[in-house]
């Protein structure tokens, strides 16, 4: 039986509005652009606007699979595909009160239906909610690798250390990597990892990786009005370099990890994590 070759991620991040969601998606377009089959699933089960960044109207959800046991192959979005490879999303609904918790039965039935699905990419990713709900953290807990998303700011620090602390306290999982948005210059980045790594360390006995940062960039913002990646719309932009190079680094730990035979498959059987 050949092993899986997948990896998943979660990006996710202790408090809203530190640009998660975007560079989920610029991200995953870059991978994509490398040649990488990428499964973006959109998470955020209340308050999902994935299909808002792309300028999108998906008439099939995530959701459709829990109310009406849909087929999770026919609620994919072909975003884009380049060299033969793949990138779809997986859109979810906003605005659908009932759904932004979900219980432990209804994330293992999510789990169970989407995994031979995403077996077939690269890399999965799962763009997660912001905060610490059981819903957020349930679905961090299921991936391989999480990337926590910071800006320098003070709140956005704090909050990720409460995420950090929580699923490591409840979960059992201390591979984080750090992801620092935002910055003037990548000085500020490892600047501002540092703080966290520290904190993590002194109370939790561990400390996080430090993936990368994206400096700030007017571009950004143009491209979410446009609706559309920013990587795409200027790829030679300041934040679509960096994303570049994060893109580079998780290629690096995919293959680092095929090589300790540390991937088994998209999104981890549940009795490797209590959630």
């Amino acid at each position: 039986m050949s092993k899986n070759t997948t990896l998943s991620l979660a990006i996710l991040s202790g408090k809203g509005g530190v640009g998660k969601s975007n560079l989920a998606l610029n991200i995953c377009y870059a991978l994509h652009q490398m040649g990488y089959p990428v499964l973006l699933i959109d998470c955020d089960m209340g308050l999902a606007n994935m299909d808002v960044l792309l300028g999108i109207a998906p008439q099939q959800h995530m959701q459709d699979i829990l109310i009406s046991n849909r087929d999770p192959a026919d609620v994919l979005m072909p975003i884009g595909s380049a060299g033969g490879s793949r990138f779809d999303l997986m859109p979810a609904n906003s605005g659908m009160a009932e759904f932004a918790e979900l219980d432990v039965a209804a994330r293992t039935i999510l789990r169970e239906k989407i995994n031979p699905l995403a077996s077939g990419y690269d890399f999965v990713c799962l763009d997660i909610g912001a905060g610490i709900s059981g819903t957020a953290t349930g679905f961090a807990a299921m991936t391989a690798l999480r990337i926590i998303v910071v800006t320098p700011e003070p709140t956005s620090l704090t909050d990720s250390y409460a995420m950090i602390k929580v699923l490591s306290s409840r979960h059992k999982v201390q591979d984080f990597y750090v992801l620092v948005n935002q910055v003037e210059s990548p000085a500020e980045g490892k600047q501002t990892y540092n703080r966290l790594s520290a904190v993590c360390k002194r109370f939790l006995g561990f400390a996080p990786a430090y993936l990368g940062e994206v400096r700030s960039d007017r571009i950004v913002t143009e491209a979410v009005r446009k609706q559309k990646p920013f990587i795409q719309l200027a790829p030679l932009s300041p934040a679509s370099v960096d994303c570049m190079a994060l893109a580079n680094s998780l290629q690096r730990l995919r293959e680092g990890m095929l090589r300790m035979e540390e991937i088994s498959s998209p999104l981890t059987d549940s009795d490797r994590r209590d959630f």
